[in-house]
């Protein structure tokens, strides 16, 4: 059976306010009793953040460059277990500590070899392009992935927007750099602020999305959010979240995980089977939810789209 990307998610099984707010509503709500929760006074209980991020919806016509038949990782799961090492290393603590994350308001410059650089606001991003919704398999470099609906447009519709030069050859994204309110970067982990980059070819690849949401709504913080970059086919670290420039250039750009540990991941991260993390296989993953290992595919599913790129490349070298 086919996945419908309008299908319910767990957040509208049950109200999003309510599950993501749940302890302090139902603290709340113990010392009120029922008969004074009226709608407005539920929406005070609710801390500023939950209620932007439970009632912001976005309108995105479904994109035909979409998985099909692949079953969708619950929005729970997908909210609930992440790589977002600004705010913890381990997988289930970002969620719980991304309300002290301010999301908004922010603008994202893009500068460096362009003809015409600027400075976008959120509202300006949300216009670049008609928004689509697109699901993608989304794999990770430790072994487990997930199948995930998310929204936006190609990054492509926003760099056309400055006008690349004919001189520029790839795309730094630097991340957020907040210690004050992400727990992790007070840690030194890694360098920060987050960096990450492409090939210019790779980020104007139609595959390649800038995205403002995912299961319909804007992105939670432990997602990325207000904006990140999803590319499907290489390892989810490729994906820089929460974005403030991206920098055109004609030199390879440095990126976190490659200064920090260039044996174990190279520049260009494709998803490949035949080629092992050092301390692990990259021959099976783990879609969450599921009990059993799956075979990893070469470029997670989308050589058709992007294996030209790659022609005449070691791939075994340029990992």
């Amino acid at each position: 059976m086919k996945p419908r990307i309008d299908q319910p998610s767990h957040s509208e099984v049950t109200p999003k306010p309510f599950y993501m707010d749940r302890r302090r509503f139902l603290a709340a709500a113990a010392g009120l009793g029922a008969a004074a929760l009226s709608v407005e006074r539920i929406a005070e209980l609710l801390s500023p953040q939950t209620r932007a991020q439970a009632s912001t919806k976005l309108q995105a016509s479904r994109s035909p460059i979409s998985t099909t038949g692949e079953k969708l990782t619950p929005y729970q799961d997908v909210t609930h277990y992440n790589n977002f090492y600004e705010l913890s290393t381990d997988k289930e603590t970002p969620a719980k500590l991304a309300d002290g994350f301010h999301s908004q308001p922010w603008t994202v410059e893009i500068d460096g070899m362009v003809k015409k650089p600027q400075k976008f606001d959120y509202d300006s991003l949300l216009k670049v392009a008609p928004l689509e919704e697109r699901v993608y398999r989304h794999r990770c470099v430790e072994g487990w992935s997930m199948v995930i609906p998310w929204t936006g447009f190609p990054l492509k519709a926003l760099l056309d927007r400055v006008e690349p030069s004919n001189q520029a050859r790839f795309v730094a994204f630097t991340s957020v750099s907040r210690p004050s309110e992400l727990a992790g970067q007070r840690r030194d982990v890694l360098n920060w602020p987050y960096k990450e980059g492409l090939r210019l070819d790779e980020a104007l690849n139609p595959l390649t999305l800038f995205t403002v949401g995912l299961y319909g709504e804007v992105l939670p913080n432990q997602n990325g959010a207000p904006v990140r970059v999803i590319v499907p086919w290489k390892y989810g670290f490729k994906s820089a979240k929460s974005i403030v420039k991206i920098t055109l250039t004609d030199k390879m750009p440095a990126t976190s995980w490659n200064e920090a540990n260039a044996h174990e991941y190279g520049f260009y991260s494709n998803v490949n089977p035949q080629v092992d993390h050092p301390r692990w296989s990259q021959a099976k993953e783990r879609r969450i939810g599921e009990l059993f290992k799956r075979d990893t595919l070469m470029f997670n599913g989308y050589g058709d789209f992007v294996a030209g790129m790659y022609k005449g490349m070691d791939l075994r070298k340029d990992f």
